[in-house]
């Protein structure tokens, strides 16, 4: 009975032995986080290969396109909170091992069906990692965790969509190559998470927890009304994007090498990253206003582009919109976790995240259907004039805003 309890404490001892550091923890999570988005930007400047090789229409792409973003959702509200129940260690193993596995669906993809059960598999995979991931962070550095999961996925994207192109456009076996290497990365990944400390005590509930709990504080709804038309423009751009994106460029450059495409991706992913780093201490009001009127400026430019063929218009445009996609979801958060209580919190964020990802994807299924019917070039104009008008409806909601909160210090003055 000694020599059980002996061994028991020692595994436990060795266990804790091979543990990773605190320190190292964090930055292998944030790793395996800009990996998973990485994966899920890859397949984007692959999508005109596809098309080329298969002869499916633009609406066949988004729905492609779609699928991932709506099982990212569901696994998103299913999967969000079972970490807190089993611990992060299995779950962020888990998702790796099952992104790893859409991997070999996308290697040995043929057709059609296969390629949206690689998705398929993809978005629930990168769900449930988004939200395992987002607290393992939290524990591990309560003070740095929200930048790092404020830029960490778009650094990601940029480099998936970018490091994707390259080598579709250098290396050999287009379609295999780059989810080869993801798979090696994955899989890597998961071997080396296997160490991770882990900051979660189980506790009972885990099937109760799979119940998606949607609740909107009477207190927060002015406030998700308030950032919808900012929320719904930032996220339905980059949908588009992600999705028809790369065959738009193409077509407008009249290049269809990949890494232009890839490229595109980078500059908006990035431009994003970049203004969530630069301006996160900004007022999440300025954030909102300043967001959608770049994001309006930026879109307008791009269609300059899109209609008079000019890249560098399109480019500039691109750069634009990402610097307002970056404000907007910045701002937008920033704006509405406030108004909730801690306990309100997570059920604020499961209608908040619904609210994105539809926007994400079926504003750009809606795109290749109108594709299909009366092409590209017109689409695209229509897609971006309602952005427009998203945009403009939020600094028109802004507006009163500010104004209100003057004229209420200038009566309190008087």
């Amino acid at each position: 009975m000694a020599t059980n309890r002996f061994s028991l404490a020692s595994r436990a001892q060795m266990r804790q032995s091979v543990q990773l550091s605190r320190p190292a923890a964090l930055w292998l999570q944030a790793l395996i986080l800009v990996t998973f988005m990485a994966a899920s930007s890859a397949p984007t400047p692959l999508y005109s290969i596809y098309r080329g090789q298969w002869g499916f229409s633009a609406m066949t792409l988004t729905v492609v396109f779609g699928i991932y973003a709506i099982f990212l959702l569901l696994a998103l509200l299913v999967l969000g909170s079972v970490s807190d129940h089993i611990g992060r260690r299995p779950v962020i193993v888990g998702a790796l091992l099952l992104n790893a596995a859409s991997m070999v669906v996308f290697i040995t993809a043929s057709s059609v069906p296969l390629l949206i059960v690689a998705r398929l598999i993809q978005g629930i995979a990168t769900g449930a990692a988004t939200s395992v991931l987002a607290a393992g962070l939290m524990d591990l550095d309560n003070k740095r965790s929200p930048m790092i999961n404020s830029v960490a996925p778009m650094v990601g994207l940029a480099v998936g969509a970018l490091g994707a192109s390259i080598l579709v456009q250098f290396a050999p076996a287009p379609l295999q190559l780059v989810y080869a290497v993801l798979l090696v990365v994955l899989i890597g990944l998961a071997l080396v998470a296997c160490f991770l400390p882990e900051t979660a005590v189980g506790r009972p509930g885990v099937w109760a927890a799979m119940l998606p709990t949607v609740t909107v504080p009477r207190s927060a709804w002015r406030g998700l009304l308030a950032i919808a038309p900012m929320n719904v423009a930032a996220w339905a751009l980059g949908g588009f994007y992600f999705s028809l994106g790369p065959t738009l460029i193409a077509q407008v450059t009249g290049l269809h090498a990949p890494v232009i495409g890839g490229l595109m991706v980078f500059v908006l992913t990035m431009a994003a990253a970049a203004s969530v780093l630069l301006l996160r201490s900004w007022e999440p009001q300025r954030m909102l206003a300043v967001g959608a009127a770049t994001l309006m400026l930026g879109v307008a430019i791009t269609l300059g582009g899109v209609d008079s063929s000019a890249a560098l218009l399109f480019f500039v445009g691109t750069l634009l919109s990402g610097i307002g996609f970056g404000l907007g979801f910045l701002g937008a958060l920033r704006r509405l976790l406030p108004m909730a209580q801690p306990h309100e919190r997570a059920g604020l964020m499961a209608a908040f995240y619904i609210m994105s990802y539809l926007a994400f994807c079926l504003p750009a299924i809606l795109a290749g259907v109108l594709a299909n019917a009366l092409g590209l070039t017109a689409a695209s104009n229509y897609y971006g004039m309602a952005l427009i008008v998203l945009t403009a409806a939020a600094l028109a909601g802004s507006k009163p805003f500010r104004l209100g909160a003057g004229y209420g210090r200038k009566r309190c003055s008087s």
